[in-house]
């Protein structure tokens, strides 16, 4: 139940706990133009959404990336990881930082965790048209299971991978193995998204459910669709996905109403790569970046131009 959940709403403060911290390290102070051209034509060969954008003698390159990616999945990380190790700087999603305090106090209020409280099930909180559309996806009556805990059950008949295959878990490999600097754009304390964890009500949850049962109930075939058009850089099928959909709204930021602050962390990191000399490596939410008046929108309204594939839907 605890990795299911990981998945999803936990996923963030999961990964503090079982990995440490990247460190920083200090990036070189000057990058020949010949090796930030061979480092952006071997990136401009990685499979997913890339961008690349200059400002003076400043290159980012972002890469989209998705949650759920199951680990079978096949796609070539080649073009990634050597682009990762010639950089001069790397930038990962933000970054919990959790500790054994923080991981004892989840395990020992496990069933606000995974229950609804006292003798309450979903159908306490949930319309009783969206009441219905749960409990025929599950094949249940109404669930004594904690909106984060129905919502990760959703999810995975939606197809969404429990034991997916992070695009910054390839990143974070090739960056410590290469001693690239690296950093995360944020850090989030551990206490903090504990205690929002456990005392968010159930009724924050209905969005999340709504989106997550919209999946469930989608062909079966649209999570591999997703991949397959993430790993081709379609970027407006990947965001027009029901699954995409639900990720979005069943993450830590969108169900704890912290989605601007996100957009915040991330347009500060971006501008703040741009400023420094030589290429920066910025693993990023998809999603954060191609959405309507996202980091891409901005970067091209203050006149520079993200070259890469085309992130908005075409007009009919």
């Amino acid at each position: 139940m605890i990795n299911r959940s990981s998945s999803l709403l936990l996923s963030l403060l999961a990964a503090a706990a079982l990995a440490g911290p990247v460190s920083a390290q200090d990036a070189p102070s000057d990058t020949p133009s010949d090796a930030v051209e061979d480092i952006v034509v071997t990136a401009r060969r990685i499979e997913g959404p890339m961008w690349e954008v200059r400002r003076g003698d400043s290159v980012l390159i972002l890469v989209g990336s998705i949650d759920g990616l199951p680990r079978d999945m096949e796609w070539r990380t080649d073009a990634l990881i050597s682009a990762v190790e010639r950089a001069d700087r790397v930038l990962f999603p933000v970054q919990g930082q959790a500790s054994l305090a923080d991981v004892g106090r989840l395990l020992w209020r496990m069933r606000t965790l995974t229950r609804l409280p006292g003798d309450r099930t979903s159908a306490d909180y949930l319309s009783p048209e969206l009441e219905a559309r749960v409990e025929q996806v599950t094949g249940e009556g109404p669930s004594r299971k904690s909106m984060l805990m129905l919502s990760a059950d959703l999810m995975e008949h939606g197809g969404y991978a429990r034991r997916a295959r992070p695009v910054s878990e390839v990143v974070r490999r090739a960056a410590r193995t290469n001693r690239t600097p690296a950093e995360p754009v944020g850090v989030f304390r551990g206490d903090e998204m504990v205690d929002k964890i456990l005392t968010t009500p159930p009724e924050a949850y209905v969005a999340c459910i709504t989106a997550a049962v919209t999946a469930a109930e989608a062909h079966p075939e649209e999570a591999a669709q997703r991949a397959e058009a993430w790993r081709l850089r379609r970027v407006p099928a990947v965001l027009a996905s029901s699954l995409d959909q639900a990720t979005n709204a069943c993450s830590y930021w969108a169900v704890m109403g912290q989605g601007e602050t996100l957009r915040g962390i991330w347009n500060t990191a971006v501008d703040e790569a741009l400023a420094e000399t030589g290429v920066t490596v910025a693993i990023a939410p998809l999603r954060l970046l191609a959405e309507l008046g996202g980091v891409l929108d901005r970067l091209e309204a203050d006149g520079l131009e993200p070259l890469g594939p085309e992130w908005r839907p075409s007009t009919p």
